[in-house]
Formats: C-alpha cells, sequence, structure tokens
C-alpha cells in the first residue's frame, strides 16, 4: 500500500515532557480515568469534509491547501485514493472513529441514479479499509446545502421536487451508514430556515421538516438501522435564521412533532457560540432532556462572527464539556468529533496532525480535569447545598406537582417575608476550578 504520509509515524503517547510534536503530550488511550480507558471516555473522530475535502478558500481567496493525493478530478478513483489517504491518517493518529457526508466520500454525478452508483464504488473501498484498520463509522450524513439545487432549503424548500430529491439522497446515505456499521446518523439543517419572512411560510416548512424526519424514523426502522439519529443545532449561515437554531428551538420542535423518543442532539461549540451561548449551557440544556448524544469538537475565534471551525485548545472549555459527559454517564452512541480545519496558513498535510494531536491532547486534559473535580466533590457539595431550603415538605411537594398557590401563601405569610439569601460565591468557585486546571 502507498503511504500518503511517509514521514509521519504512529502517534504515540510521549508524556508531558516530550518535546516531540507527532507524539501525544496529555492524551494516553489506554490510561484508565474513572473505570474507563481514555479512547472508550472520548471516542475520538476525525471528519471527512474539513480533513481531507477542505481546500482553504474563503471569501477573499482561492484554497491554499496543498493535499497531493488530491488530484482535482471529479472522479471515482480519485476519491477511492482519498479513502485510503484517510484510513492512513486515522490509523497514525489512533483514532478510533471517522464522519463524512455523502458528498465528501463520492463525487456528485450528472443525475441521482449516477450519484448513487458513485458511492457504492467509494463505500467498497472504505468497507475494506474499516475491516483493515478497525477504524469505525462514527456518524454519517447527506450533504443538503451545497448543491445550487437547495437554495431554498432541501426539506423546507418551497419546491416540491427538491424536496424529493433530498429525501431520496436521505434514503441512500441512510442505507451507506447503516452498511458501514455507522453508529449515528446526523440532520444538519444548513439552508432549513430562511433569509426574508416575506416570502416565508413558516409554518408550512416546519410542517414539511417535521414529516421529512418523520419518514426518516421510519426508514431506520424499515432497514433495521439500530444507531442514533441527531440533529445538530446552529442559528445562522448560510441563511439569516436556521429552524435548528440552538438545543432549546431543536428540543421544542423535536417535542411539537413528537420527534423527541427518536432524536438527540450532537452539540457543536462553535454554533453555541453563534447562537450567543456557551457549549455548557447547550450541553446542560440537552442533558437535561435527556437529549445530548454527541458533540463537535471545535472552538470559534470571539473577534469574528462567523463559524471559524478551530481546533479546541482552551482547557477551560474541554474541562467544562468533559464535566457536562462525565456527570451525564458518558457517551453511549456519540463521541468527540473534530468537526474544526486548519487556518489557510496552515496548508501542509503534516499540520493536520499537529491539529488532531493538540485537540485531543486538550480534551484528554479536560478529561482528567473534569474528573478530578468530580472526585474532589466540592463543586458538586456547594451546588447540592445552595439548593438545600427545596429539601423542606412543601419543596418536595411542588417538585412532584402536589402543591398548590393557596399551600404557599398558607407558608409565606405567617413568616412576613422569605430568608434572607446566601452568596452565589461565583469567585469562589471559579477560583476553585482554577486550582485544578
Amino acid at each position: 500500500m502507498t503511504a500518503f504520509f511517509p514521514d509521519v509515524p504512529k502517534i504515540n503517547f510521549g508524556g508531558p515532557k516530550s518535546r516531540n510534536p507527532l507524539e501525544f503530550k496529555h492524551y494516553n488511550p489506554d490510561e484508565v480515568v474513572a473505570d474507563k480507558t481514555m479512547k472508550e471516555h472520548l471516542r475520538f473522530s476525525v471528519v471527512y469534509w474539513h480533513t481531507f475535502c477542505n481546500p482553504l478558500s474563503d471569501p477573499f481567496g482561492v484554497g491554499t491547501a496543498h493535499r497531493p493525493w488530491d488530484d482535482g478530478s471529479n472522479s471515482v478513483p480519485n476519491a477511492q485514493r482519498k479513502a485510503k489517504v484517510a484510513f492512513e491518517f486515522f490509523e497514525k493518529l489512533g483514532a478510533p472513529f471517522y464522519a463524512f457526508h455523502d458528498r465528501d466520500i463520492a463525487p456528485e454525478g450528472s443525475t441521482l441514479k449516477e450519484s448513487h452508483a458513485k458511492l457504492d464504488e467509494v463505500v467498497k473501498v472504505l468497507k475494506d479499509e474499516q475491516a483493515r484498520t478497525g477504524v469505525k463509522l462514527l456518524w454519517g450524513t447527506a450533504n443538503l446545502f451545497t448543491n445550487p439545487r437547495y437554495m431554498h432549503g432541501a426539506a423546507t424548500s418551497s419546491n416540491f421536487d427538491v424536496f424529493a430529491f433530498a429525501a431520496a439522497q436521505v434514503k441512500k446515505a441512510m442505507e451507506i451508514t447503516h452498511e458501514l456499521g455507522g453508529a449515528g446518523y446526523t440532520f444538519w439543517g444548513g439552508r432549513e430556515g430562511y433569509s426574508t419572512l416575506l416570502n416565508t411560510d413558516m409554518k408550512r416548512e416546519l410542517d414539511h421538516l417535521g414529516q421529512f424526519l418523520h419518514m426518516a424514523v421510519n426508514y431506520k426502522k424499515q432497514i433495521g438501522f439500530p444507531g442514533t439519529l441527531y440533529i445538530e443545532p446552529k442559528p445562522r449561515e448560510p441563511t439569516k435564521h436556521q429552524y435548528d437554531s440552538d438545543a432549546a428551538a431543536c428540543l421544542n420542535f423535536l417535542r411539537t412533532y413528537n420527534l423527541l423518543p427518536h432524536f438527540k442532539l450532537n452539540l457543536e461549540t462553535n454554533h453555541a457560540t453563534l447562537a450567543g451561548h456557551e457549549m455548557m449551557h447547550e450541553m446542560e440544556v440537552a442533558i437535561s432532556a435527556g437529549a445530548l448524544g454527541s458533540i463537535d469538537a471545535n472552538t470559534g475565534d470571539y473577534l469574528l462572527g462567523w463559524d471559524t471551525d478551530q481546533f479546541p485548545t482552551n482547557i477551560y472549555l474541554t474541562t467544562q464539556c468533559m464535566h457536562c459527559i462525565l456527570d451525564m454517564g458518558g457517551f453511549t452512541t456519540g463521541g468527540v468529533n473534530f468537526d474544526a480545519k486548519v487556518r489557510r496558513e496552515s496548508f501542509e498535510p503534516i499540520d493536520l496532525f499537529y491539529a488532531h494531536i493538540g485537540g485531543m491532547d486538550a480534551f484528554a486534559r479536560g478529561l482528567k480535569t473534569a474528573q478530578a473535580i468530580i472526585t474532589d466533590g466540592r463543586l458538586a457539595d456547594f451546588v447540592k447545598s445552595r439548593y438545600h431550603s427545596w429539601d423542606c415538605e412543601l419543596g418536595r411537594r411542588i417538585e412532584s406537582g402536589q402543591c398548590s398557590l393557596g399551600d404557599l401563601e398558607a407558608y409565606i405569610v405567617p413568616k412576613g417575608d422569605a430568608a434572607r439569601n446566601v452568596s452565589g460565591r461565583q469567585e469562589l468557585l471559579e477560583n476553585l476550578i482554577n486550582d485544578f486546571i
């Protein structure tokens, strides 16, 4: 087999004192943290689109990426070669999972039938490479936003034929995800929204989206796909407003259309930022509803108001993420998926390794720090004690739905006023977190 990264060895754990940029400093896949290995906790996944397909272009310039394996053709052999490049990368990095859009792995044909046939030819290579390396598919999805046919949306398009085309494309993407043993399937509505309400029947579009997702649930059952279905929130970009704008909006949509039992959320840090939230907020909203399934690991630049998809290196961020995940009992089918791209100036293939090594180390540190905070117990004890006044008989009755306004009036009137508030100690708790980081 041809080596596409001949100068890169398998990335090993060198420890915190290592000065080798091609070694992990903190991610030791076999190290046990809280009864599971780091590999089992983190379930790292590499994305196909940014890593192997992104030319690193921007609105002001053409792509800078140097990718010697890509001949620039829209051919199946080029796509099959790219698949082998990807698996050499996964194998050398030690990533147990990957994720893709259908149009990442195979070129689009002039007809839907031709596109399906091209996909099948590349899937053969992916299946062989998965068997050879043991790398698994975290989730697949369909690209329902790049082709001009999706200018008005896909499942929410005003054009019925586009809706039907999108349905057929999703059907095929679910089939190949199932064939490859994918642990999940993701829906991201990049153009499921509007640019202006002047030409939009929002209620009708949302109804169509609800029916589209019900058809996907039915087909999942029909083909016996055991994986999890995910919705990925994002507030805007490319449209002004997207219907999956944040975790709360997605949960409301899923409840409204009786879809919540069938879906979990795939949350991304950069999307949380665009929504005006912290990632921890989005994760807690989803966890409270029992709906957090997976995360896309990246970050944005706070000086830029768009989705920069940078690799995560902030230990505070990764600690918060892993604290939430550990608190909910860990991943089941999801994982830490690096939906991130190297900077336009980092155009050489070796930069792909440096970026992923840094992100994996950052999450490893976050995992260990979060577990140390949980083991210490002071943060959890403070939160519990802050609500101790609710541990009274009336508090329990309210929480179980067995209390009335009259009951509360009878309780508080004799007291004359509420009991004195206690400090929230925000600065103390921030200091506590700093002690561990």
